[in-house]
């Protein structure tokens, strides 16, 4: 199951997914103008019937957090306008969240190639902005990420590969240290640092 933010929502990625004999589960944004817009209107709309729904809720470091999966395979009205590659269901998940007696909603939608149950598309929803989230907190936190204000050219775009690349080779290493330990021992031995090269 390939899943997606929404910036790779494209029908070329779609395409290649179900060429490969994939499934997706793609975040849809307003970057696919009407499409989203369909999506949207259709989903929230009272008078729609769910294929599917699923409820989690969660509770941890005294915030409570719901989350609302809704799937509909009625898509042929969908596909007749915008002949999505591999299309099978639409979905959404509403996420709300009460920390401190404040509530916030959030609403997402999503395009899959196959339909699932509302159980799993929650947890694969769910799956995949817990990578997302992991990976930033690595990025910010270990290297500083959000502190770096290269903005010309293409300079934001190499230094986001090489720190992908140097988390990749860091997750590789089967020492037992924190990744920012790695990162420091790495800096400090050079040894240690040709081995890790090594491992591109």
């Amino acid at each position: 199951m390939v899943t997606t933010d929404a910036l790779n929502c494209q029908r070329a990625i779609a395409q290649q997914i179900v060429d490969q004999g994939g499934d997706y589960v793609l975040a849809l944004k307003g970057n696919q103008g009407t499409l989203h817009d369909d999506v949207r209107t259709f989903l929230d709309d009272p008078a729609y019937e769910t294929t599917a729904s699923a409820q989690t809720i969660d509770a941890d470091h005294g915030r409570i957090e719901t989350r609302t999966a809704t799937l509909s395979t009625d898509i042929a009205w969908l596909q007749a306008d915008h002949h999505w590659p591999g299309l099978a269901a639409i979905g959404k998940v509403v996420r709300a969240r009460e920390i401190c007696a404040k509530t916030s909603t959030e609403t997402a939608y999503y395009l899959l190639s196959t339909a699932l149950s509302a159980e799993r598309f929650n947890e694969v929803a769910r799956a995949h902005w817990g990578v997302e989230n992991a990976l930033h907190w690595r990025l910010d936190v270990v290297m500083n990420e959000d502190h770096d204000r290269t903005r010309k050219g293409h300079g934001p775009n190499n230094l986001a590969i090489l720190r992908h690349m140097a988390l990749n080779v860091m997750q590789k290493d089967g020492s037992k240290d924190s990744m920012r330990g790695k990162f420091q021992r790495a800096g400090w031995d050079n040894e240690c640092l040709s081995r890790l090269l090594g491992m591109f």
